[in-house]
């Protein structure tokens, strides 16, 4: 799923996203807080660990799906648009999320 931005203030560390967009990441957001919730019942109900950390697994995707979503539209926007302005910068700044994301 691709989700498009529209990104006109991102040299000043903010991007602004379509309305859809907005809703989109927040829709994946309020799932995964949801699946957050109910591994935190189970775990208050003394459910089994296998079924518990089967959740975690499924949260642990659901986030890096949601992290790799907003790179992706980072990538394709404010790091395009910082070097077709001449600055260079955004690709240590790529570098570093990286870093992160290994």
């Amino acid at each position: 799923m691709v989700i498009i931005m529209e990104n006109k203030e991102c040299c000043c560390k903010k991007t602004v996203r379509t309305e859809e967009t907005k809703k989109k990441l927040l829709a994946r957001t309020n799932r995964i807080i949801g699946q957050l919730d109910g591994i935190k019942k189970m775990i208050d109900n003394d459910r089994y660990c296998a079924d518990i950390l089967i959740q975690l697994s499924a949260v642990d995707s659901a986030i890096k799906s949601l992290a790799s979503v907003i790179l992706d539209n980072h990538m394709h926007s404010c790091v395009v648009d910082s070097i077709k302005e001449g600055d260079s910068s955004k690709i240590d700044e790529i570098v570093d999320l990286f870093r992160r994301f290994s």
